[in-house]
């Protein structure tokens, strides 16, 4: 699904769940967010970046590498990545070749950090080391039988197994995951555009849940059913998490939690807006960040929107070593990310 369609088909369902806004009369230092032991301080000014130095348009993703940085993937090829401390100053930058930087993994192989880049554009998934250099290159995946050309095949995230398997998720494409060994070599794929349980539309994201560790699985994102989806690691359907009201970006498991960011349109005062929820390990919401926090019927939540605007259209959720949370959005106006520390 192109962003331009989800900008029309989610405009009316947020806009019934948008509240009067009261940001107006508070400083961001004063805006507590979330519900229960989840709740956080917003800090809007986290990063101490000069925009005409280090320019962003979409700050799609974030990751923390062993050594502490926060690393931030931005579409904006002056410096598609920008390395922070976790006081919001820089650190470095680097990065002109990928005009499409969509998701960003980073994996530990053998103690040493690698990150995996999806390029919307390039329609290619890039491994490279901490500071940029390319490693492996994989292309539109030929051998699934699935794609005529390269454009048809728009990867959007990955994730790298503890054996080294790469799952790409075709989140803007035909939403296949496809699955390949460390090395590149194809192994299978599954999930695919279908209205059964088994399938998935906008597969925007994809993660490893380890919480169970007697039963860990894939969480793959079906962003237009507003729901996740959980497969074995061989690409069997195990069950389907709904999440009404909620356009999910890809899961992020950090400890016995689940964390992810919400898209949402206001169709009335042609205002963006989002949320961030954070589920436990039942897949039961907890805390709402900046929405409402659901009562369940049948483990079934209530619709949940937009309460207070506070986000523009955020993308993705980082947790650092610290339980610090870092949001990055899209479409917002060429905004750095917002920081979050957690209110004990």
């Amino acid at each position: 699904m192109n962003r331009r369609k989800f900008i029309k088909q989610t405009s009316y369902a947020a806009g019934l769940f948008c509240a009067p806004a009261i940001l107006h009369k508070l400083q961001p230092e004063d805006i507590i967010l979330g519900h229960g032991n989840k709740r956080y301080k917003l800090n809007t000014q986290w990063s101490q970046l000069s925009p005409d130095q280090y320019p962003v348009k979409d700050c799609h993703e974030m990751v923390q590498d062993k050594s502490g940085r926060i690393i931030l993937l931005t579409n904006e090829t002056k410096n598609n990545i920008i390395m922070y401390d976790k006081s919001g100053k820089l650190i470095k930058t680097w990065g002109h070749e990928y005009p499409g930087a969509h998701g960003l993994t980073l994996f530990n192989e053998n103690g040493e950090d690698f990150l995996y880049i999806c390029d919307n554009n390039l329609h290619k998934v890039f491994k490279t080391t901490i500071d940029g250099r390319v490693l492996m290159t994989l292309g539109y995946p030929k051998e699934t039988g699935q794609y005529a050309k390269e454009e048809e095949y728009v990867p959007t995230e990955t994730i790298i197994a503890s054996n080294g398997d790469i799952y790409v998720a075709d989140g803007y494409g035909k939403d296949f995951v496809i699955q390949y060994d460390a090395k590149g070599k194809y192994i299978r794929h599954f999930c695919g555009r279908g209205d059964g349980d088994q399938y998935v539309v906008n597969a925007h994201g994809i993660c490893i849940d380890n919480r169970d560790k007697k039963n860990p699985c894939l969480v793959v994102t079906s962003r237009v059913q507003n729901a996740f989806k959980r497969y074995t690691f061989d690409g069997k359907y195990i069950d389907t998490i709904p999440l009404p009201g909620a356009w999910v970006c890809r899961p992020v498991i950090n400890g016995d939690y689940l964390y992810v960011a919400v898209l949402q349109t206001d169709s009335r005062k042609d205002q963006k807006s989002g949320f961030v929820l954070v589920l436990d390990k039942n897949y039961k919401v907890v805390s709402n960040l900046a929405g409402n926090l659901p009562s369940y019927t049948n483990s079934r939540p209530e619709v949940m929107g937009q309460t207070v605007h506070v986000f523009d259209y955020p993308h993705d959720v980082l947790i650092d070593d610290e339980q610090n949370m870092y949001v990055a959005q899209w479409n917002s106006g060429h905004v750095y990310p917002y920081k979050l520390s957690p209110v004990v």
